[in-house]
């Protein structure tokens, strides 16, 4: 007689990783909450477009980061079910935390695509300066 062992499902296996990755939200909002705050401090002092751009992709980097946690929150929220069934998320999305994770979601996403276009200094190219010389 042959002793199976039970195999978790694919969808439990991406359930607990988003679970790891989902924990961390909170101290990865609040990275992009210091991020933020030097890339505006360095706004006001004035610095080189140089730093002005490293501190806005770092915020950028923040962002995204954060944004992937959420995200993993937001399907930890809905359930396993929703994995793979399309009305089981669209259900989950319906209840209160649902509702709540995907309002949050859209906000960290619309403020990282905002911050994308406007946002990240502009440095110009080594041989667009070289030509005007």
């Amino acid at each position: 007689m042959a002793i199976f062992r039970r195999r978790v499902s694919r969808e439990a296996e991406r359930y607990h990783a988003d679970q790891e990755l989902g924990g961390d939200f909170g101290a990865l909002l609040e990275r992009a909450r210091e991020a933020e705050l030097t890339l505006r401090v360095k706004r006001a002092e004035g610095v080189s477009t140089e730093e002005l751009r490293a501190a806005g992709i770092d915020f950028d980097r923040a962002l995204t980061e954060a944004l992937r946690a959420a995200e993993a929150v937001q399907r930890t929220t809905f359930g396993e079910k929703a994995y793979d069934d399309r009305i089981a998320r669209r259900k989950a999305k319906a209840t209160p935390d649902g509702a709540k994770w995907t309002a949050e979601v859209n906000r960290l996403r619309t403020l990282r695509e905002e911050h994308r276009l406007t946002g990240i200094a502009r440095v110009p190219r080594a041989s667009a300066v070289a030509r005007k010389a």
